[in-house]
């Protein structure tokens, strides 16, 4: 079959486009799957997370997966970041620096991932001034992402992330994708509670709610994420199962999606036009107020 890719986003339109690609594939096994990229004029980077996982979820049932007709412009970012040197293509030097690399992880691999965001993310310039009891934080709010996707989604595929800095658009867009138990099946089975699939993205999104289980701590572990891009002008998006969840410009947004994800993608982008420096409310002392 072909499946022809359209301009990919960090947007609710382009997951759109690949829980499409998804539905009118998910089926196949054993046969020849041809993405054709002609039209596909742009491709945000960090949008590698949630393609790749869909993509190895048709390998992984025996499907060859050719990408074709790419564009110049597309094929050179993509091959920096490495994600086209899984589809025939030479990675090539990526000398600006602006790409975190592509990678799928499997669940044990969290030692892996934790120097992943350290080398690749964390102590990027681009990242706005911390406090380094806050960074130490918003280190740990990302690696849950990772332990979320392991503990809650059960994932037997893999965890797949990637980056990308846009100098022009002052953003760094940070994306984890997952093939495992989604939200909503994980709320339900650990609860009871009937929820749409948006419904399950906000209860997961709230302070405390949890199912991991009495014995282990911590909840969907976005609370620092969630107040830092409140502050920074950035976005926050999460999709899962046939849900998006959007917050930006201090308001959250939910809409259904016409099909489903299989499994759950978590995508940061930060404003790196923002020259605020940042602490926690413990560390301020009363003279830092009055």
């Amino acid at each position: 079959m072909k499946f022809a890719l359209p301009q990919i986003r960090h947007d609710y339109k382009s997951f759109e486009t690949l829980v499409c690609l998804y539905e009118q594939t998910k089926e196949h096994v054993l046969d020849s799957v041809l993405i054709d990229m002609k039209a596909t004029r742009w491709f945000d980077a960090d949008m590698c997370a949630a393609f790749g996982a869909i993509l190895y979820s048709l390998g992984n049932r025996l499907n060859e997966v050719n990408l074709i007709q790419i564009p110049q412009k597309v094929e050179t970012i993509l091959s920096k970041n490495g994600f086209l040197s899984h589809y025939g293509r030479e990675k090539i030097p990526d000398r600006w620096g602006t790409t975190i690399p592509y990678r799928r992880f499997d669940v044990q691999d969290d030692h892996y991932f934790a120097d992943y965001i350290e080398d690749e993310l964390i102590h990027r310039s681009e990242i706005p001034e911390m406090s380094h009891s806050l960074l130490k934080k918003f280190r740990e709010s990302i690696f849950e992402i990772f332990s979320n996707a392991v503990l809650h989604s059960h994932t037997k595929l893999g965890i797949f992330s990637c980056g990308q800095f846009f100098p022009n658009r002052n953003r760094l867009d940070f994306t984890v994708a997952d093939l495992g138990v989604t939200m909503l099946e994980n709320i339900k089975n650990y609860t009871g509670t009937e929820l749409s699939p948006e419904e399950a993205i906000i209860w997961a999104t709230q302070e405390g709610h949890t199912t991991k289980g009495d014995n282990l701590p911590g909840g969907l572990g976005l609370k620092i994420l969630y107040d830092f891009i409140h502050l920074n002008g950035g976005c926050l998006q999460i999709v899962s199962d046939a849900g998006y969840w959007q917050l930006k410009d201090s308001r959250v947004i939910t809409k259904p999606l016409t099909y489903s994800f299989p499994g759950t993608v978590a995508s940061i982008e930060i404003n790196t036009a923002d020259t605020a420096a940042y602490v926690l409310v413990s560390e301020l002392k009363a003279e830092d107020i009055f």
